[in-house]
């Protein structure tokens, strides 16, 4: 069964929750790296038999009615322990965080928690004790992190959606590889209470789905201000859709890390949008290129050393290695080189502002390219950060985006686009991304 439409129609056809969920619970194995802690059968079934029990009014002011999702591993989940990928770490939350309540309040299922990047410190998804997803079109490549157990789930449609977190990509780049739909939302319109923070002024729960307007779906249940997160921003009205003729910027300078293949797929990707009424503008990304080697290369890398850094120093053996250098690196830094680093983002930010000034839509690759799990043994640093070139500025700039599948590799491996906007413009991408779908 593929998608929220596929369920709301095996419901509105006369099969029961319990039916429905039963038969997909049965289908996920535990033991699959996909997943860290598969919800248990009786749990699931408990929740089913509960919706069953609806009157038909009550199921139809729920919008995700019987829908089963899954949840990355740093979001809370009662009943289910938080790991972030280190068992060390793992505690059991006492409350959902605010994102999966509104979820289920509104009629979805959890199905279980899914495996990441450690600490979500990744794009590559195989920094994890509990094994590596396999990429379902070619197990040799990366499934793409850190939210990689998430996307491959909605790829195998073992679940409808999922929840995953973006800091820098880590929920569009496995979208990318996966071929699913991967939202990552204006920063503080969905709730991070109850997410274990990587770097807190940039972490953003996304949203893996078959579909865009999936995406979308759940993004209108997920997204409200919170009391728990100070962060959370109110949604303004929805933005415009794009007229039949629009303008689309484009990088001028765009790399591919020598991936004639992904070059030539985002050819096509451009050319596809143009018979969508679109016109090319070439635009300067010089800013957003400077900002993406900001994160992991200057005082940015002390948020996520703040988040975990007490953690990492009590238990400096229950990291991985990457992850302990990653994380630990940033104690090198002084606030005054935070304030340095944070005044020269917003400097970057404005200059990056007159792209939309150009056009009202960005679009460049989810990735320059794709590895192997033996590119990424080999060089497991470098290469995750050329897999960030299109994304880490995103959420500097506090910029929304929607990665979307657009071709295929000749071995069948997904290539991907992202569309981008200004904040709280998720309804223009998503008008664009509707005209563009492959799925």
């Amino acid at each position: 069964m593929t998608g929220i439409g596929a369920y709301a129609a095996a419901y509105a056809g006369g099969a029961s929750v319990t039916d429905v969920l039963g038969a997909a619970i049965d289908a996920v194995d535990a033991a699959d790296p996909v997943w860290i802690t598969r919800a248990s059968r009786e749990r699931v079934l408990d929740r089913a038999r509960t919706l069953d029990a609806c009157t038909a009014t009550e199921r139809a002011a729920l919008p995700l009615f019987g829908v089963p999702f899954a949840v990355k591993d740093n979001i809370d989940v009662a009943g289910l322990p938080t790991t972030a990928a280190c068992p060390a770490f793992a505690y059991d939350p006492e409350r959902s965080a605010t994102v999966v309540e509104r979820l289920e309040a509104a009629g979805a299922v959890v199905f279980g928690k899914t495996n990441l990047d450690q600490f979500a410190t990744g794009l590559v998804g195989v920094r994890s004790p509990y094994g590596v997803p396999r990429n379902p079109f070619d197990a040799r490549y990366i499934p793409g992190g850190s939210s990689s157990g998430s996307a491959v789930a909605v790829a195998r449609d073992l679940v409808a959606f999922a929840l995953g977190t973006d800091t820098a990509g880590s929920g569009r780049v496995p979208a990318g590889f996966t071929a699913t739909v991967g939202l990552k939302p204006t920063f503080g319109a969905i709730s991070a209470a109850g997410v274990v923070p990587a770097c807190r002024s940039l972490d953003c729960v996304s949203i893996f789905a078959r579909s865009v307007d999936d995406a979308q779906a759940v993004l209108a249940v997920a997204a409200a201000p919170d009391p728990r997160d100070a962060f959370t921003r109110a949604l303004p009205a929805p933005s415009p859709v794009l007229p039949s003729a629009f303008r689309f910027a484009v990088p001028a300078t765009l790399t591919f890390a020598g991936d004639g293949e992904a070059e030539a797929a985002f050819a096509r990707a451009i050319a596809r949008i143009e018979t969508r009424g679109g016109t090319r503008v070439s635009v300067d990304a010089t800013a957003c290129y400077e900002a993406a080697q900001l994160l992991y290369n200057d005082a940015f890398v002390a948020e996520r050393t703040a988040a975990v850094g007490d953690f990492l120093q009590a238990n400096p053996a229950a990291l991985l290695d990457v992850t302990r250098t990653i994380i630990g690196g940033g104690s090198r830094y002084s606030a005054v080189d935070a304030f340095r680093a944070m005044y020269r983002v917003r400097e970057l930010r404005r200059q990056a502002e007159a792209i939309f000034a150009a056009a009202p839509v960005l679009v460049v690759p989810t990735s320059p390219t794709i590895y192997t799990l033996d590119e990424i043994a080999a060089e497991p640093i470098a290469r995750n950060a050329m897999l960030g070139t299109y994304t880490n500025f995103v959420n500097f700039f506090d910029w929304c985006a929607l990665a979307i599948p657009s071709d295929r590799y000749a071995s069948g491996v997904p290539i991907g686009i992202t569309l981008i906007a200004p904040a709280f413009h998720e309804a223009t991408l998503a008008d664009l991304g509707r005209r563009l779908a492959i799925l």
